[in-house]
């Protein structure tokens, strides 16, 4: 799902008046041919759109307020030539965009014999980007810095990885997530201040009674219910039971109905993400499913519980993942195989896990579920796909947000899981169980998550960054007792950059 039409990037490049014309015509060729280069990569999911080369501190100020009234969804900057640094001041601090540092030059391998005076006047970005750099350390700018060429294959790879967060942090800047009931009675870690939220992350939290949303299921005519239906029959595996003619085909035909008027709800208040929770499910007759899911699937981000942090992470990381393989969905660490040497855990839902992550053709089941005294759900049954994932969540400490991810190996469950009709994934944490549960219960994090294949450790730093959230990661590397430590010295480093 798209978040935004079609996401620009803009190319800054600086310089400065004293070079002269001719000088500056090259400036402004070879930057045009970078930011094309940017453009034509399939790496970099948005358009990267040049500018003039600025050289006055008006252009520059005029051009970071432009930003962000234009709708960039961030800015990558090159100091082509040398950039007297106090020039950008203003425009760094009026900059509301996320900022990439690209380190580059024109060229790739020195002339060396050519080499004049001439030449080192115009090919001097070593030489502009770290006076641009102390600027940028010296007023405290969030930014990415990326050293190289873009001919190089890594160098894009990273730019790329920048612009999707940005593109997330785009997405989670305007989103609006709609609550169904409150959260599960007594569950700490679901609680979260959505003051902050708003202040911190620019997403807008609000609950709704689930009986406005009941009152919108019982709109949904019939007809549309049974194009539903066909579509469900098309798409998935069902067992007979729910087919036409079979004994529980009605409840399919709600479920239906069920999604329908979620969607009609979330796109009538322009939602992007939601909430349920089977305490409080009024006069709806199943807890949503295959509804959820489907939902999911198509980009919305979900919580289960009233978990509205869970499912603003979805919604993010799922417009990061736009144009790259693997799936996103919400996920819950549920039990261990705790066999010597051979560690796993397998994590699921009750039902709502998105199918974006499926293996094969999830199959569509009916089947009771034990909690909320409704009927019973039909859902969407598979396993996950296997590779490598990161599991990612977000805590609220109380004077700050902390995300949490942990780098992990999507394996083929072991043994067949026929008694278990849910959506399911089992892997191998990273650097192995017991060190990836000791950091993560040592750093508070959360039972409700995201699991992603398309989104990586690159990603969630640069959104932590844009976004000045803490962010710890659990690793091949990690160490509990080293984590540990870095949990203690964030713990200061955040408490002190508050202020008094």
């Amino acid at each position: 799902m798209a978040t935004h039409a079609e996401p620009e990037i803009w190319f800054l490049t600086g310089s400065q008046a004293m070079y002269g014309e001719d000088t500056l015509r090259q400036v402004a060729d070879q930057s045009r041919q970078i930011a094309a280069a940017l453009d034509d990569s399939p790496h970099i999911p948005a358009r990267v759109v040049w500018k003039p080369v600025l050289t006055t501190s008006g252009d520059i100020l005029r051009v970071c307020r432009d930003a962000a009234a234009r709708g960039a969804v961030g800015v990558i900057a090159w100091m082509h030539t040398f950039s007297p640094a106090k020039m950008w001041i203003a425009g760094l601090d009026a900059l509301q965009t996320p900022l990439l540092h690209l380190h580059t030059q024109a060229n790739v391998l020195l002339p060396w014999d050519e080499i004049d005076m001439d030449f080192m006047n115009l090919n001097q970005a070593a030489h502009g980007d770290r006076e641009f750099g102390f600027i940028q350390t010296r007023l405290g700018v969030a930014r990415k810095t990326v050293a190289g060429h873009v001919s190089d294959p890594r160098v894009v790879s990273r730019v790329g990885a920048w612009a999707r967060a940005a593109i997330g942090w785009s997405a989670m800047r305007s989103l609006r997530l709609a609550r169904f009931g409150d959260n599960m009675r007594d569950v700490a870690v679901t609680e979260g201040d959505k003051v902050e939220a708003e202040l911190r992350f620019g997403v807008s939290v609000n609950t709704y009674g689930v009986n406005d949303l009941v009152q919108v299921v019982g709109e949904v005519t019939d007809a549309q219910v049974d194009d539903l239906v066909k579509e469900y029959d098309d798409s998935y595996r069902m067992v007979s039971e729910l087919r036409p003619g079979g004994d529980r085909h009605e409840s399919l035909r709600y479920a239906a109905r069920l999604e329908l008027g979620l969607r009609a709800f979330l796109e009538r208040g322009g939602f992007r993400a939601f909430t349920t929770n089977f305490e409080d499910l009024g006069g709806l007759r199943q807890l949503p499913g295959i509804a959820v899911q489907r939902l999911m699937a198509d980009g919305y981000g979900f919580g289960g519980e009233g978990d509205w942090k869970t499912s603003v992470l979805v919604h993010t990381l799922k417009a990061m993942a736009v144009g790259v393989d693997g799936g996103t969905s919400f996920m819950e660490d549920y039990t261990y195989d705790l066999t010597p040497g051979r560690e796993l855990v397998l994590g699921a839902h009750m039902l709502e896990v998105c199918p974006s992550i499926a293996a094969d053709v999830p199959a569509v089941e009916i089947h009771p579920l034990s909690i909320g005294g409704r009927e019973d759900p039909v859902r969407l049954v598979f396993d996950a796909e296997p590779g490598p994932a990161v599991v990612l969540g977000l805590a609220d400490m109380g004077e700050r947000f902390r995300l949490v991810a942990n780098e992990v190996d999507v394996v083929a469950p072991p043994h067949p899981l026929r008694r278990l009709p849910v959506a399911r994934a089992v892997w191998r944490p990273r650097p192995h169980l017991a060190g990836s549960a000791e950091a993560w219960i040592t750093a508070g994090a959360p039972h409700h998550t995201v699991l992603s294949q398309a989104v990586g450790a690159e990603e969630l730093h640069d959104l932590a960054e844009m976004s000045r959230t803490e962010l710890v990661v659990i690793d091949a590397d990690t160490d509990p007792r080293r984590f540990a430590d870095e949990i203690r010295w964030n713990q200061a480093y955040y408490r002190l950059a508050r202020g008094f």
